[in-house]
């Protein structure tokens, strides 16, 4: 501003071209900011790169699979977590068992009110057209959580598999509930079924049971581990079937799964057998360690075990 003047010194006048081309300048700054914050080409960054399907766990919820026997609260409570906390809606089918009547006040229900749970109920039937009504499935639409406890897998395939209440498992799962079960209730959750024989459970494959409800593709699951001696049975099925992953689970031990990520918990021991690895040993981990299920390998915690995976050791069998 010149001395004495209240006026503003000019601005300088752009001709025509200089507009055009700080026009043009700045159309392709903005253009170059789209590009790279929506992707247009180069390399996708961690939070834009897709997450890759699960190869043998659910796309989305989570499942608990135990081995039978006593559980801890600690297994309790995790699965009431999971389900949504106190409040949850939680659905018991305990139709594996050998009774015929369940209801509202089994004793089975119990260690879930333990953890927490206050809406608990029943559903049972081994009518298959009941299974596919949809007054009775009803509950299943508003569940959160769904446990199976122990008893014979057959029943549970012969009563449900294939049916509307297979279906609302899925639709469990999808929600982004939770799925759990013990003993029968754990082996059921995987897509080849396990001891379904009708006579016995001390054979391993039942040409009429061989079919699981599929929350776990790719897999069998036997339960009641190292308790009954099981250890090495689980080859038998996979010498024929080597496009399986083995799972077994000792009793007072479970697996929470959440897509291909299998945590152990519980006082004992989870085993997983590989048919295509480079020896004929299963991988023994114990709570707190956690499994791949879809590259088969645990995932290293601790500096130890790193190198305990990359000599190809494993953690002892322990009994």
């Amino acid at each position: 501003m010149a001395p004495g003047s209240d006026s503003p010194p000019p601005r300088p006048v752009l001709g025509s071209s200089a507009r055009r081309g700080i026009g043009i300048l700045a159309l392709l700054v903005s253009s170059l900011l789209v590009w790279g914050c929506f992707g247009g080409g180069g390399v996708e960054s961690e939070s834009t790169a897709p997450a890759e399907s699960p190869l043998i766990g659910p796309a989305s919820g989570s499942l608990i699979v135990a081995g039978g026997g006593t559980l801890g609260p600690e297994i309790w409570a995790r699965f009431v977590e999971l389900a949504g906390g106190p409040e949850a809606r939680i659905v018991v089918i305990p139709t594996a068992g050998a009774d015929d009547h369940f209801d509202d006040g089994w004793s089975g229900l119990e260690p879930l009110r333990r953890a927490g749970a206050v809406n608990v109920s029943v559903l049972h039937t081994r009518d298959r057209v009941i299974a596919n009504d949809s007054a009775f499935t009803a509950p299943l639409e508003e569940a959160t959580g769904v446990w199976f406890p122990g008893g014979r897998q057959w029943r549970l395939v012969d009563a449900y598999l294939g049916t509307r209440v297979h279906e609302q498992l899925f639709g469990i799962l999808d929600r982004g509930g939770v799925v759990g079960g013990t003993s029968a209730g754990a082996s059921i959750q995987a897509s080849f079924l396990v001891r379904g024989d009708p006579e016995t459970n001390q054979v391993l494959l039942s040409p009429d049971y061989e079919e699981g409800f599929g929350f776990l593709s790719h897999s069998a699951v036997d339960q009641h581990l190292l308790a009954r001696g099981r250890e090495e049975d689980l080859w038998e099925l996979l010498a024929l079937r080597p496009d399986l992953l083995g799972i077994g689970i000792d009793e007072g031990t479970a697996l929470v799964i959440q897509g291909d990520r299998a945590e152990v918990i519980g006082v004992s021991q989870a085993l997983f057998y590989d048919p295509n690895g480079p020896i004929r040993r299963a991988r023994s981990l114990q709570s707190g360690a956690i499994f791949d299920l879809g590259r088969r390998m645990p995932l290293p915690r601790t500096a130890q075990e790193i190198d305990q995976q990359q000599d190809g050791q494993d953690s002892p069998l322990q009994r």
